[in-house]
């Protein structure tokens, strides 16, 4: 019986820290949509600050290195430290797996770029940067295609909650508002007419 708990812990760890790793990553992707440049919303007090996003990006990437370590030692998975670093060498659906690993370097060293910014440009990483949508969206697919429990109330209710408003922030952010006419546009425009 201690046997059988000794050989599973690695599994149960490494779903957990992997649950942990989206929920975190899926408040990450919330808080940075609401503390970066054009913002959808813009509330006092939340967006006038980034510690909390830079909090929540650095449990992220903790966890998801948590979630690479626990299922390279994991004994039924057998996928080593190249199973989990090199994207699609993993037998347990390789492709689901392989999205996983693209997603995990992506969250990774595109939340470590911040530290080195003034180095990259700070142009080029806010342009880099927002790529960290696409690959959490990536560990989202990853989890409910690869995830043992993604049909479970317990792994996709937390996952929902966080990247339910995640999703909602970058839509608004993308959605594209008319620009506004300039002061005294439509009294020129009442003024102006059109002949043939």
């Amino acid at each position: 019986m201690m046997e059988d708990f000794t050989s599973q812990i690695y599994w149960f760890l490494g779903r957990g820290t992997g649950i942990a790793a989206m929920v975190l990553a899926g408040l990450s992707v919330a808080t940075g949509l609401l503390a970066g440049r054009g913002r959808p919303l813009k509330l006092k007090g939340v967006t006038e600050k980034k510690e909390l996003h830079e909090a929540l990006s650095w449990a992220t990437i903790v966890a998801i290195i948590a979630h690479g370590v626990f299922l390279a030692l994991d004994p039924w998975l057998n996928a080593g430290v190249v199973g989990v670093l090199v994207p699609f060498t993993i037998d347990y659906r390789p492709f689901f797996t392989g999205i996983g690993v693209i997603a995990a370097w992506g969250l990774v060293l595109l939340g470590l770029s911040y530290y080195v910014r003034t180095w990259i440009g700070t142009s080029r990483w806010r342009v880099a940067h927002r790529f960290t949508a696409l690959f959490w969206i990536f560990g989202l697919v990853h989890t409910f295609g690869a995830g043992t429990d993604a049909s479970q109330p317990w792994l996709w209710i937390p996952v929902a909650l966080t990247s339910i408003p995640a999703f909602v922030l970058l839509i608004a952010r993308f959605v594209k508002r008319p620009p506004k006419a300039p002061a005294g546009a439509d009294s020129v425009a009442a003024k102006t007419v059109v002949t043939d």
